[in-house]
């Protein structure tokens, strides 16, 4: 018997100064057996950073063909695909394709920067990717904030990112590696 998705509710409330976004999201997200609570927090972190009516979480780790997050327009296009980690350089150049926006976070440390150093070069030529990088520092910081049935409140003003719920809150200050274009 394989053993079941871990099912974390979050309602997120985005204040997005930087993009004048500011909406409530009711969030499923269904933890894979593999996948660990860093990971499940940055993809929790990337929907906080991107969050728009149609941003939904792709099947991810269970589906080679989907993102961990995209957006889609009303035609079903692409508009932004969003990875987690170090993805292959080929995934990204197949995203590119496809996608208006490409997006990477990366939350590795030592292993995301390696992985920029072996890539920088090849990525440079996907006009429409972005790279931004996570302090693993600041995500173990905001690990508490994963809860099953968590209220939390995601602020983004100057690029960072101030998570908070009732009792506490924490800075994150992602860092843009490379910003791509939208294409398009």
């Amino acid at each position: 018997m394989s053993p079941k998705s871990t099912v974390v509710k979050v309602e997120l409330q985005v204040s997005d100064m930087d993009r004048h976004y500011y909406a409530s999201h009711a969030l499923t997200l269904a933890q894979h057996p593999s996948e660990t609570d860093t990971r499940l927090l940055v993809r929790l972190i990337a929907f906080a950073l991107h969050a728009d009516e149609r941003l939904e979480f792709g099947r991810g780790l269970s589906d080679e063909d989907e993102p961990a997050l995209w957006r889609r327009d009303y035609t079903g296009e692409i508009e932004q695909w969003i990875e987690l980690g170090q993805p292959d350089e080929s995934r990204l150049r197949k995203a590119a394709g496809r996608a208006a926006e490409v997006v990477v976070l990366t939350y590795g440390g030592n292993a995301a920067e390696l992985w920029w150093s072996r890539n920088a070069a090849t990525l440079a030529r996907l006009r429409n990717l972005t790279v931004i990088d996570l302090d693993p520092g600041e995500l173990d910081g905001a690990l508490p904030f994963l809860e099953r049935g968590a209220r939390l409140t995601a602020m983004i003003q100057d690029g960072e990112l101030q998570l908070m719920d009732a009792e506490r809150s924490v800075s994150l200050h992602p860092r843009l590696r490379v910003a791509g274009a939208r294409r398009g």
